[in-house]
């Protein structure tokens, strides 16, 4: 499974860079071995949990991912986790790409991982667009992925749901219900977190949790 991890890390950095997206794995730049290393760190830690639910958004933003390379977190929360969750911190390995005094929060990441820890539910978490899309000239911007992106997003979305034998998968937002139906894949939906959704994100992962018990 080791193997299958680098392998599955390896073929994210060496996908070809597109317009106006940035692949935070890639060769390009010498920080990205440190994004690649967190999120082999991230992987190898999700599967020894055996996670048996998948998280799936829509694409990294800047102030997340991008900076981490693993998804769902920001520097502050990768570096020092939050109360009730052991996943993340220096003590597990994981690094900042860039050493910074001031580390960047994400509304995003938080709101996700305090509901994940409040309900108890321990899931695995990808996009549906592995990268972070911006807006033109502007890499401190986010965008929604166009189609020919998630295109491209579809390959490692199926492989993460097989390399972990994921029972059950919740799209994060609309994007990420678009991309799992197209391939044929039975989800739930949750409301993405993001502008002005935290409420009903709360409410969506409270009410899977429910079905769950």
């Amino acid at each position: 499974m080791i193997k299958n991890i680098q392998t599955f890390v390896e073929e994210l950095a060496l996908i070809e860079a597109m317009p106006n997206v940035c692949n935070q794995y890639s060769y390009e730049h010498e920080e990205n071995s440190i994004r690649r290393e967190n999120l082999m760190i991230y992987l190898k830690q999700m599967y020894k949990l055996k996670p048996k639910i998948i998280l799936v958004g829509e694409a990294p933003g800047y102030r997340g991912c991008r900076l981490t390379g693993v998804p769902f977190t920001s520097e502050h929360l990768l570096m020092n986790n939050i109360n009730g969750l052991d996943i993340f911190g220096r003590e597990n390995g994981y690094r900042l790409a860039l050493e910074k005094d001031k580390l960047l929060k994400e509304a995003t990441a938080t709101i996700i991982w305090n509901t994940l820890v409040q309900y108890d539910m321990m899931v695995l978490s990808w996009n549906a667009f592995p990268f972070h899309p911006h807006k033109k000239d502007n890499g401190e911007s986010n965008r929604t992925p166009l189609k020919k992106e998630l295109l491209i997003g579809e390959k490692p979305l199926l492989q993460m749901i097989e390399m972990f034998n994921i029972e059950k998968v919740v799209a994060m937002g609309n994007k990420a219900e678009e991309s799992l139906k197209k391939l044929g894949i039975s989800c739930e939906k949750v409301r993405h977190p993001a502008q002005g959704g935290k409420n009903e994100f709360i409410e969506g992962i409270r009410m899977i949790k429910k079905k769950l018990k």
